[in-house]
C-alpha cells in the first residue's frame, strides 16, 4: 500500500542519544525556516527512539534539507534523512489509518441510515407498483367484461346498442364523422 510522502516533513533517522530538538533543529536550519521539530518519545526510557521529524515551511527547503543531510554525520551518527510519510493509527476499513476508528463513527450511522432509508423507500415503491399492477389487471378485466355484456345486450336491444355507442363516441373511441 502506497501512502502519500508529506513534502515538506522529513523523517531523521539514526539520531545519536545526546541529540534533541533544539540540536535537530540548528542542524537543519541552515536549509530554511522550520516549522516544528519532534523527537518522538520511548514510554518507558522517556528518551528519544534515535528518529525525528523536522517539518519546513516550504517543500523546496525540505527537499534541499534531504539532499545535503541524508547519509551527514551528526553526533558521531549517520543519518537516514527521507520524506516522511503521514502517521498511522491502528484502525480502519484497511487495518491503519490516519484516524482513530471512532472518528468515523458518525459518518457510519449516517450511512447506515441512509442505507435503510432507501430500503424503505424501494420496498414501499415496490408495494406501490405491485398495488398499481393490480388495479390495472382488474380494470382491464372488467372492461373486459363490460364488452362482452355490451354485445350480448347489443344483440337482442337495439336501445342498448345505441347507448354503447353513444357512450363509446363520448370517450373518443368512436370518431365523428
Amino acid at each position: 500500500m502506497n501512502q502519500p510522502v508529506q513534502k515538506n516533513t522529513l523523517y531523521d533517522g539514526g539520531l545519536a542519544e545526546e541529540v534533541n530538538e533544539s540540536i535537530l533543529h540548528s542542524a537543519f536550519i541552515p536549509f530554511g525556516d522550520i516549522k516544528d521539530v519532534k523527537t518522538p518519545l520511548d514510554q518507558a526510557t522517556q528518551k528519544h527512539r534515535s528518529f525525528g521529524f523536522v517539518t519546513f515551511l516550504e517543500k523546496e527547503d525540505a527537499a534541499a534539507a534531504m539532499d545535503n543531510m541524508d547519509g551527514a554525520e551528526l553526533y558521531g551518527r549517520v543519518l537516514t534523512v527521507n520524506y516522511a510519510l503521514p502517521e498511522r493509527i491502528k484502525g480502519g476499513e484497511q487495518g491503519w489509518a490516519a484516524q482513530p476508528i471512532w472518528a468515523d463513527a458518525d459518518t457510519w450511522f449516517e450511512r447506515q441510515q441512509q442505507e435503510e432509508e432507501m430500503q424503505r423507500i424501494q420496498a414501499e415503491n415496490r408495494a406501490a407498483m405491485q398495488a398499481a399492477e393490480e388495479l390495472h389487471r382488474k380494470k382491464m378485466t372488467q372492461e373486459r367484461e363490460g364488452e362482452k355484456d355490451e354485445e350480448v345486450e347489443g344483440k337482442d336491444d337495439p336501445m342498448a346498442r345505441v347507448e354503447a355507442y353513444k357512450r363509446k363516441m363520448n370517450n373518443g373511441e368512436i370518431l365523428r364523422e
